[in-house]
């Protein structure tokens, strides 16, 4: 078997203190991870983590981007081709049902925001891959549900609804299809609206 190369050995190190990472927020939230754990967990030391990472913050940043794209680039195959407004809904009520079962992504966030606030570090880098995510997913929704209309809506604030009904709040906590239902209620009463308008 051929010898890694020096790249390869370290996206593949890389790539499992990512997924350590990952897990031990599942367990713990942001507070309660360490580096130590993190390097411990992948098999690495703390030496191969800050060959990797400047600090925690930094991999849990790049974690939330990676999960962000992720999950414009699901949205996005999972609506190509359909073009009934009302199916759109149903297929965005449905794949928000399933992601938030996994009530990590929207916890780290909240925490990673906080702390960052509170220490006086918050920047745009940490609230610009939200917005990029925001305004992609409310750019594609947008299309879907408004076709052949200028919708009178930001993308931002499209994206934004549908992110924090699945990821900011109670609802993942309140039933297994809560966040779904809300989003329905909520995208269904967007678009009834909006006809509305154009039809005025």
């Amino acid at each position: 078997m051929a010898r890694l190369t020096r790249e390869q050995s370290q996206a593949l190190t890389r790539e499992g203190l990512l997924l350590a990472a990952s897990e031990i927020v599942s367990r713990d939230s942001y507070s309660g991870v360490t580096i130590e754990r993190i390097a411990e967990e992948a098999g690495f030391s703390k030496g191969a983590f800050y060959s990797n990472f400047a600090n925690k913050e930094e991999i849990f940043l790049q974690l939330l981007e990676l999960h962000a794209g992720r999950a414009v680039v699901e949205l996005t195959d999972r609506l190509e081709g359909i073009e009934d407004p009302e199916h759109a809904i149903d297929s965005l009520c449905g794949w928000a049902t399933q992601r938030a079962k996994d009530k990590r992504w929207g916890a780290l966030a909240v925490d990673l925001l906080t702390i960052a606030r509170r220490e006086d570090a918050l920047e745009d880098r940490h609230l610009r891959l939200f917005r990029d995510q925001w305004e992609g997913l409310g750019r594609l929704l947008s299309r879907k549900l408004f076709p052949g209309y200028s919708c009178d809506l930001e993308p931002l604030y499209v994206g934004g609804i549908v992110m924090e009904l699945i990821y900011g709040g109670i609802s993942s906590f309140m039933g297994e299809e809560t966040p779904g239902d809300m989003l329905r209620a909520a995208l269904t009463s967007m678009r009834q609206a909006h006809l509305h308008r154009q039809a005025g």
